[in-house]
């Protein structure tokens, strides 16, 4: 993800290697980094080792994972309106009509219940100026069930790049670019300078910056059923059945100044939809019709579907749990329907942000 993790450092340049599922390794490969492809090198790790690798790279090219289909009757649910006058939107009991309040300049979302003659209607007796609002279309990306026995981990590419031919260098500019949301194994990590790099394919490097990874925990004490991990430093939730990882997908957590309590929490309501408000007044300000598929688990802090941004892998929230439409249906489905409606939440981080 977009962060480093806290590493001590005995020397400026630090290189280790492990290898996904194989026996560790260490590599002290600073020739290699040097010159990736001389000497007895490939693509930045002594030739022996990367051929044993580049076996198991055309054997895996993919994840061993199964897509959950984006729910498009749920998307097209929440094709909301941004209220975009940056002077605040006033909203009128009829078009053409008296202004009954004003909604201040912020993140707003509003439904539209009808539309007549360039106007929107938001509520019963509520229209604004269509010209005040820019047409949203919620994310259609959705997360994997994961096959828990898999050789290598998974992990999404969380922002458009091109991967470099060893670890540390520039992006190879002769690489195909891998989108956002692609999902690729990791088949060996070489830190440098404290960034872990991962080898996702032939030649092909990718700095942790780009990448959200799927990692597995034990399941903590006093916890049972299904619940929800969340880890905070790769963006990532995992659902699990008892012990055994089932789903897993990228999320969206708290920013900074309102980051998202670690711990491990019963979620105490459930929500089919409602209102989210918060910091009137100030310029984060914020207000948000009808977000579904709610879980509140720690005080006002949820999980709950998101259709105002597609960030998912970065850090967006006011706390809350983001997750696509697609994906938080997913998740308030399956713990219902196995019987935890109040589902236990554990939210954890396999590392520690240094910076962004």
């Amino acid at each position: 993800m977009k962060r480093l993790l806290l590493l001590t450092l005995t020397a400026i340049f630090i290189v280790s290697l492990t290898i996904a599922a194989l026996p560790t390794t260490s590599a002290h490969a600073d020739g290699c980094l040097d010159n990736p492809n001389t000497g007895g090198c490939r693509a930045g790790l002594p030739v022996l080792q990367y051929q044993t690798l580049l076996d198991e790279m055309l054997l895996h090219k993919e994840p061993d994972v199964r897509p959950l289909p984006p729910n498009e009757p749920e998307i097209s649910r929440f094709a909301f309106r941004r209220l975009s006058n940056p002077n605040g939107t006033e909203v009128f009991n009829a078009p053409n009509g008296t202004v009954i309040r004003t909604i201040a300049a912020g993140f707003n979302y509003v439904s539209v219940e009808g539309q007549q003659d360039g106007w929107i209607k938001i509520n019963e007796g509520e229209w604004v100026r269509e010209s005040d609002t820019a047409v949203t279309r919620p994310s259609s990306f959705s997360g994997v069930f994961v096959n828990p026995d898999s050789k290598y981990t998974m992990a999404w590419i969380v922002y458009p790049v091109k991967p470099a031919v060893a670890p540390g260098y520039a992006e190879n500019p002769d690489a195909q670019r891998l989108e956002k949301y692609t999902r690729v194994n990791i088949f060996a990590t070489v830190v440098v300078n404290g960034y872990n790099w991962y080898l996702i394919g032939p030649d092909a490097w990718v700095k942790q910056i780009y990448v959200g990874k799927v990692l597995f925990i034990d399941r903590p004490e006093g916890v049972k059923g299904r619940w929800f991990a969340v880890d905070l430093f790769e963006q990532v939730l995992v659902a699990y059945e008892n012990d055994t990882p089932v789903f897993a997908t990228l999320i969206s957590s708290g920013l900074p100044e309102w980051s998202t309590n670690e711990g491990t929490f019963q979620s105490w309501t459930r929500l089919r939809n409602g209102p989210m408000s918060g910091a009137e007044g100030q310029t984060d300000f914020y207000s948000l019709e009808n977000v579904p598929w709610t879980l509140y688990f720690d005080n006002s802090i949820s999980i709950h579907g998101t259709y105002w941004h597609d960030g998912f892998g970065y850090r967006h929230s006011h706390g809350c749990v983001n997750m696509s439409i697609t994906d938080s249906h997913w998740v308030y489905k399956w713990s219902e329907d196995g019987g935890y409606t109040l589902p236990f939440v554990h939210v954890w981080s396999s590392g520690e942000y240094r910076g962004e």
